[in-house]
């Protein structure tokens, strides 16, 4: 029986660190939005594990550290050489006694902490020592820098160099940074030394920005890209009134186009969530697809859709109907 396309590996950049072509993206399990329980996150991974999936992202924002923790606990019955994890870098976490919840943030937990940005060269090193007591390892794969948008001169002055020490210490095998853009991921792949960039929403079937450059310069300089947010944040999973798209209702005539998308799916006889699925994977420069999934049907879903082929008939006729640029992947 040949490998299902998540159980292959690819490997970040020049690093050595393999990743599977489909990834469990662990904020979900960090109660994005709602809150989820112990047992349901733990079956969420223990599905990916089953379903071939060997790379799990997450970060100390995911939920306040919760997805750390229980990512870590649900990984613990696997050999630590089987999978990658990687985590992020740039807030930090600090007790706070405000109470409340930090559903402005986005996550159903108490807020017990509070973030604050830091990019300095010390703040790396104290922000990933806290996220390995949370997971229980004594050492993560990869280390992205989390968000730089408004804090570029810090990241590309003391952060970036902070984690090219760790590197080099062998402490973690892959370094990158990980944004919902594409113009400075291209920078990081352009002026440094990075093996990977994780680019969240800007190459999928509704927002190609990141195949201008981004996605060019990583092929040509051997960097990695990791796609997330294949769905748009949801839109392209199931495009309905209301749906959301970048984590706002999705405006009218973005919904129009995932319909549109939809309709030539169903006439080729194919799923809109694998042709959005097999759409970021399609590129070279694309390791991985990070997927953030809450739930063991979720991500049986997921990989189901990815494993499925679709037919290059549906590809053509979004591009003869304009909704692919000519020369997409």
């Amino acid at each position: 029986m040949s490998p299902t396309p998540a159980r292959t590996t690819r490997t970040l950049g020049r690093s050595g660190v393999p990743v599977s072509p489909l990834a469990f993206g662990a904020a979900a399990i960090g109660n994005l939005y709602t809150p989820l329980g112990e047992e349901q996150a733990h079956e969420a991974v223990a599905a990916a594990w089953q379903h071939g999936i060997r790379y799990f992202d997450t970060a100390p924002h995911y939920g306040l550290g919760l997805s750390e923790r229980r990512l870590g606990a649900a990984l613990r019955a696997h050999p630590r050489a089987d999978y990658t994890v990687s985590t992020k870098v740039g807030r930090r976490l600090e007790p706070s006694d405000a109470g409340g919840d930090d559903l402005a943030h986005g996550f159903a937990v108490p807020a017990a902490s509070r973030r604050v940005w830091d990019f300095s060269a010390d703040g790396v090193r104290r922000t990933l020592e806290a996220s390995l007591e949370r997971l229980g390892l004594d050492r993560v794969d990869v280390v992205y820098l989390h968000d730089p948008d408004d804090h570029a001169e810090e990241a590309f002055r003391e952060g970036y160099p902070a984690l090219e020490r760790l590197r080099a210490e062998g402490v973690v095998g892959a370094i990158g940074a990980g944004m919902n853009q594409a113009e400075m991921l291209t920078r990081f792949v352009r002026d440094t030394d990075v093996d990977v960039v994780l680019c969240a929403g800007r190459y999928t079937l509704l927002d190609q920005r990141a195949g201008a450059e981004l996605l060019p310069e990583a092929a040509r300089r051997g960097v990695s890209v990791v796609i997330g947010g294949p769905f748009n944040s949801g839109l392209l999973a199931n495009p309905r009134p209301g749906a959301t798209y970048n984590y706002a209702t999705a405006p009218p005539e973005m919904l129009d186009c995932a319909l549109r998308i939809e309709e030539v799916a169903e006439r080729h006889g194919t799923g809109l969530r694998g042709a959005a699925l097999r759409f970021c994977s399609a590129h070279p420069a694309v390791a991985a697809v990070l997927v953030g999934t809450r739930s063991a049907a979720e991500v049986a879903d997921c990989a189901e859709q990815f494993a499925t082929p679709v037919p290059e008939a549906f590809w053509q006729e979004l591009r003869e109907k304009g909704l692919l640029p000519a020369g997409t992947p």
